[in-house]
C-alpha cells in the first residue's frame, strides 16, 4: 500500500491531504474522500483512507480545517463552528479537496465517493448538496442540525446540479442527532429526488465507529457490532455506485 501526503489549496488556505492506494494497480480507480470529525484529519481519519484502499479505491483523507490542523478535544467546538456556521464555506473547503483529488493520475475522475465521521459525515452531505460530481457519500454518525446552543448555521439551498446518493449510518442512542435533524434531511432528500438511506443501528451512540470512545456519560461510546454492519453497508453502497 502506497500512503504519501499531499499539499493543495482553497483559496489561499494551504491543506493538507493524505492518500492512500495499491501503487501496483495499473488501471485509474474510483476514488473515496474520508472527512475526518470534529478534531481535524487524524489517525483515524488517516487509517480509514488506508482501509478504504485495501478495497480497491484510491483512499483520500480531506483537511477541512487546513495546514493540516488537528486539535484537542477541548479546542475542537471553536475550531469547527465557522464551518458549521457556514455552509458555503464548508462546501468551499471539501470540494477543494475533491476538485485537487480527481487531477491525480490513479484516480477515475468520473467515479467519485465520499464518507464521513461526525463533524465529517456532515461536510460529505455538503458536498452532495453542493452539486459536487459525486456518485454518493456516506456518513457515520453524522452531525446534520442546523441550530445549537444559541447559533443558527447560515444555510444554502441544495444545488439544481445535485445528482448522488446519500446514506447514513445512524445511532438509534446518538445525542448529536435528533430525530428532526435525520426528518428535515430526509425530507429535503426526497423532494430534490435523490436517492437515500437511513440505517439505524439499535444500541449504538454517538461516534460507535471509533475504538477510543468511551464517553458513556456524554453518550460517545464504541460499539464494535455496529461499526462492522455500518462498515458492510457502506461497502455495498459504494459496490452499486462506484
Amino acid at each position: 500500500m502506497f500512503t504519501e501526503q499531499l499539499s493543495y489549496f482553497h483559496d489561499t488556505t494551504p491543506c493538507q491531504g493524505f492518500i492512500a492506494y495499491d501503487e501496483q494497480a495499473e488501471a485509474k480507480r474510483p476514488v473515496i474522500l474520508v472527512a475526518h470529525a470534529w478534531r481535524g484529519q487524524d489517525d483515524f481519519a488517516r487509517q480509514k483512507a488506508i482501509e478504504i484502499a485495501g478495497l480497491g479505491y484510491v483512499g483520500f483523507a480531506v483537511d477541512i480545517y487546513g495546514e493540516g490542523k488537528c486539535v484537542t478535544n477541548d479546542e475542537a467546538p471553536e475550531t469547527m463552528l465557522p464551518f458549521w456556521l457556514n455552509r458555503k464555506l464548508l462546501q468551499d473547503r471539501i470540494r477543494a479537496a475533491l476538485d485537487f483529488v480527481k487531477t491525480h493520475p490513479k484516480v477515475d475522475p468520473n467515479r467519485i465517493g465520499a464518507i464521513g465521521y461526525c463533524f465529517g459525515g456532515l461536510a460529505v452531505y455538503e458536498l452532495l448538496r453542493s452539486g459536487a460530481d459525486v456518485k454518493g457519500v456516506v456518513g457515520f454518525h453524522g452531525v446534520y442540525s442546523t441550530e445549537k446552543e444559541g447559533y443558527t448555521a447560515k444555510m444554502v439551498p441544495i444545488s439544481p446540479d445535485a445528482k448522488g446518493a446519500l446514506l447514513i449510518l445512524h445511532g438509534n442512542e446518538d445525542p448529536l442527532c435528533s430525530d428532526e435533524d435525520l426528518k428535515r434531511v430526509q425530507k429535503e432528500m426526497t423532494e430534490a429526488r435523490l436517492d437515500w438511506q437511513v440505517h439505524i443501528y439499535g444500541h449504538a451512540k454517538h461516534a460507535y465507529t471509533n475504538p477510543a470512545a468511551n464517553n458513556l456519560e456524554g453518550g460517545i461510546v464504541y460499539n464494535e457490532i455496529a461499526a462492522k454492519r455500518a462498515w458492510h453497508s457502506m461497502q455495498d453502497f459504494f459496490s452499486a455506485i462506484l
